[in-house]
């Protein structure tokens, strides 16, 4: 009990993170779950049954927020769940002892670029006047790749499609973060399916599925509403920190690195993390120290 308690706060917790961020559910979720001892393949399919739930809670609470863009959404989910689907079903035909690493590579990479992503130093720039659309010759193959990295590494849609969206600077922030949270609507179902087809239910712990979802249905539509009122800088350079140092282990020890290599490691990944929540503060408060003040 105390664990699925445990469990449910998280999955609260993650929920809250992917929809201030458009990132990180899965990629949180997932790095807990391998944590407990889950193999990859359970862990991935657990966390996406979740949110099939979570996802279309926020999807919903983002479009009664205005934050969503159907046109992005309907050019990347499609893809995106077919990409999905097959991802499942290759991760699931591969043993614990091939997956592990190459699951804990991915959210390493993603706790890495994460981390990066939202402590590094950015030019203030005025919004774009040319607000033309993305193509689809862009947005559909983003998709694509998007929904197998998520399959495959247990999250990964929010990360990649957030940030190559947010790069274009076609969308306002908000937008792209409401309509990558809808569109993992569809990936998620597509990626359950493909988990579904390949795995037996009966493999997957019905109390961590429940935790999870209930903790992420409850925060869902408090993260559509704060996407406005939280520094996203400060939230996202915590998170890629726990996801780095929380996959150090499991990455260190798929590559071969010794004892004393991993605990050099932790030291260095620990003061990075603190040093990065240090700029992005400094960030924050120089952003609002240079916006305008009300009369």
């Amino acid at each position: 009990m105390h664990k699925l308690l445990i469990l449910g706060l998280f999955g609260l917790v993650a929920q809250l993170v992917d929809g201030t961020l458009g990132m990180a559910y899965g990629v949180t979720t997932t790095t807990l779950l391998l944590t407990a001892g889950a193999a990859p393949a359970i862990a991935s399919a657990t966390v996406h049954l979740a949110e099939v739930g979570t996802t279309l809670a926020s999807g919903t609470a983002h479009w009664r927020f205005g934050n969503v863009d159907w046109r992005t959404v309907g050019l990347m989910a499609v893809p995106g769940a077919v990409a999905a689907f097959f991802g499942a079903v290759i991760l699931s035909s591969l043993s614990a002892e091939v997956a592990e690493p190459w699951v804990a590579a991915i959210l390493f990479s993603l706790g890495l670029y994460i981390l990066w992503r939202f402590s590094r130093p950015r030019q203030r720039r005025e919004p774009s006047p040319d607000r033309t659309p993305l193509r689809a010759v862009f947005l559909s193959p983003l998709g694509a790749f998007a929904g197998l990295i998520d399959a495959m590494g247990g999250g990964g849609w929010g990360p990649i499609g957030t940030s190559s969206l947010l790069a274009s600077e076609r969308l306002e922030p908000r937008k792209v973060v409401g309509s990558i949270d809808t569109s993992e609507f569809l990936v998620t179902v597509g990626a359950s399916a493909g988990f579904l087809v390949a795995l037996s239910f009966s493999e997957i712990n019905v109390g961590w599925l429940v935790a999870l979802l209930l903790g992420g249905l409850i925060a869902a539509p408090i993260a559509a509403w704060l996407v406005r009122k939280l520094p996203a800088r400060v939230l996202g350079a915590a998170v890629g920190g726990l996801i780095l140092v929380t996959n150090t282990k499991t990455f260190g020890e798929a590559v071969g690195a010794p004892a004393e290599v991993l605990v050099a490691a932790y030291i260095l990944f620990i003061a990075v993390w603190i040093a990065a929540i240090a700029l992005a503060v400094v960030a924050v408060r120089r952003d609002l120290r240079a916006s305008p003040q009300p009369a």
